[in-house]
């Protein structure tokens, strides 16, 4: 391996001068030309690439899918349970239910790079199996609260255990894919959302017929099945989810080195086994890219709550009844879900990330414009629903694996993803208090508020796109200029994005 990797320079050398001078195509380590036959292949004649990545898309992406379905499931299910009598059998009054909801955000916030921190010392199986049951379990027990300070002490401990599941999730599929064939796979994840609010508004309109069964309603059976549910997939998903590809038993050992190499082509060097210190975070915040990378997902954060925990609301407000209002809530994100998979399959075929943020955005951005000045046309206003929702779940995903995957090594991805996620997530404190009882049924408010924000994650986008395109530039010219000939083609893989032969996705 050793003899292999000092043989390389030579080659990288010889790819430098044959690659094309458009950034666009410099996306990965080696130039554009590797995308199709890079010298990790040479090295592994027996391997059938694409015979592996279907194994590890079988293996890895359904797996977590349902860890993240459920975990949605259980946090944004109160929504459902309000529409069922919640507020009214515990005497939420007032802001009541809106600080309820926040209460979850808090420590979902402050325990996202903790949490990937442990992921280096526990294998993935095992903290987000144990993840699981927990939040399974709080969610269960959530069906017995019987005032307000039980409702608000259920939601800040699942909070605490949900911290860890979605940036560890994006975190463990960024260890598995290179960048350009990441999106496909990520939005397949992220849609998760998408299906847990739709398969959520039909299992409520079932449960909810539970009501009086056994001398619980049925907002308390919503909590008590899906969190039991939960506990026991959790018990599966044990056995079921994949750890870091050095570690898996389902791949051969010339496998395992096959997945490594062709990550070290595009990403340079994992540092896998490397200690994330505080220092090495520290060195981490050093890149700008990392706070920009936190607003991209913090503007859409608002705009997305605010429609997973009051779009019920929104639409019994147009005048529908308890059970029709569950089931109108589908298809918004059935829709939701078809159009993030069509923005992820062309972004990874053009192999564009900013143009596709920008799309959905417009989307969504249209739908909650016509929410805020049109109040006279229910069926317009339910049709705006599909844009908000359709438009801001196609563009998250998107976003998150735009920075994700522009980041190389353990360290970086591990504390940037974290941040990514933890910092966004602010915004649900944010979205939680956007829409209130007092302001219904326009919710002149709410509505505001989410398109101002999804101003914010546009301008976030274009800088962070304006800026790795200046990046991409700078290092093309200094390429050009021999500038960096004293380091070594290892010396280089090893310092991950910034390496001066990276190029990043735009």
């Amino acid at each position: 391996m050793a003899d292999e990797r000092k043989s390389t320079p030579s080659l990288h050398e010889h790819r430098v001068e044959a690659a094309s001078p458009d950034v666009e195509k410099q996306y990965n380590l080696a130039p554009y030309i590797d995308a199709d036959g890079g010298d990790y292949k040479a090295r592994f004649p027996n391997i059938d690439e694409a015979k592996v990545i279907r194994k590890i898309d079988i293996r890895v992406v359904p797996v977590l899918c349902i860890l993240y379905l459920l975990a949605f499931l259980d946090r944004v299910n109160i929504s459902n349970a309000a529409v069922f009598g919640l507020k009214q059998d515990l005497n939420l009054g007032g802001n009541e239910f809106n600080t309820a909801l926040v209460v979850f955000f808090v420590p979902y916030v402050l325990f996202e790079i903790p949490s990937n921190a442990l992921l280096k010392h526990f294998k993935p199986h095992v903290w987000l199996s144990l993840c699981m049951f927990l939040f399974g379990l709080i969610t269960l027990l959530q069906g017995f609260t019987q005032n307000f300070s039980g409702l608000v002490a259920t939601r800040f401990f699942l909070g605490v255990v949900e911290s860890g599941v979605f940036p560890a999730c994006f975190y463990l599929i960024a260890m598995w894919y290179k960048r350009a064939e990441a999106q496909k796979r990520y939005s397949f994840f992220f849609s998760s959302t998408t299906l847990a609010g739709g398969f959520g508004g039909l299992l409520a309109s079932a449960i909810g017929k539970m009501d009086g069964i056994r001398g619980y309603r049925g907002w308390r059976w919503i909590f008590i099945i899906e969190g039991l549910v939960t506990c026991l997939v959790s018990a599966i998903l044990y056995f079921a989810i994949s750890d870091f590809p050095e570690e898996v038993t389902w791949l051969t050992a010339e496998e395992k080195e096959f997945v490594k190499a062709r990550l070290y082509e595009d990403v340079g060097h994992s540092k896998r086994h490397d200690p994330l210190t505080v220092k090495s975070v520290f060195e981490v915040f050093k890149d700008w890219k990392i706070i920009v990378g936190g607003f991209m997902y913090f503007g859409l954060i608002v705009p997305a709550y605010s429609y997973a925990y009051f779009a019920p609301s929104i639409i019994q407000s147009l005048g529908n009844g308890m059970i029709r209002t569950q089931l109108l809530s589908v298809p918004p994100w059935a829709c939701a879900f078809a159009l993030a998979m069509i923005t992820a399959t062309l972004s990874d075929w053009l192999r564009l990330r900013f143009v596709f943020v920008l799309i959905p955005i417009a989307i969504s951005l249209a739908g909650f414009v016509i929410l805020l000045v049109v109040h006279d046309n229910t069926h317009l206003q339910y049709a705006a629903l599909f844009l908000a929702a359709m438009g801001t779940y196609s563009a998250m995903p998107i976003i998150v694996c735009w920075f994700n995957t522009n980041l190389g090594g353990h360290h970086r991805r591990a504390v940037g993803t974290a941040f990514q996620v933890g910092f966004g997530n602010i915004g649900g404190i944010i979205a939680v208090f956007a829409f209130l009882a007092k302001d219904a049924p326009k919710y002149t408010p709410g509505y505001s508020i989410c398109i101002a924000f999804i101003a914010v994650s546009v301008l976030a986008n274009t800088v962070y796109f304006l800026g790795v395109s200046w990046e991409n530039r700078r290092r093309d010219a200094l390429q050009a200029q021999g500038a960096y000939d004293g380091l070594s083609h290892d010396e280089k893989k090893r310092m991950g994005d910034l390496n001066p032969d990276y190029r990043y996705f735009r």
